[in-house]
């Protein structure tokens, strides 16, 4: 059964989310098959990927990298990606694979 998953990239620049991008595949196979994909496609779809806002703060200020990890590790981050979720109208726990683009160096495996 094919199911919608996600390539998600956090743009990172001087240790803060600028933004966000997304590509999403309509695939079937087990998930490590679909992380697998996902992960072979990381650095090449980043380009054509579509692009998110990211969120800031009430001055304006985007979030630091160092407060996402704090989200991330209290399993948190992905309320941060509702807009892309909505965008692409994947199922509820989507599978996704997010990749770390640090001062416009791709970080893929």
């Amino acid at each position: 059964m094919e199911e919608r998953i996600l390539n998600i990239y956090l743009v990172i620049n001087n240790g803060y989310v600028e933004e966000f991008r997304a590509v999403c595949y309509e695939e079937a196979g087990s998930d490590d098959e679909k992380i697998s994909l996902l992960k072979s496609k990381a650095a090449a779809d980043f380009e054509s990927a579509y692009k998110f806002d990211a969120p800031k703060d009430k001055k304006g200020v985007f979030m630091s990298y160092r407060k996402f990890s704090k989200l991330e590790s209290r399993g948190k981050q992905f309320m941060l990606f509702e807009e892309i979720f909505s965008s692409f109208e994947v199922p509820q726990n989507p599978l996704v694979c997010v990749t770390p683009v640090v001062d416009g160096k791709i970080l893929a495996q």
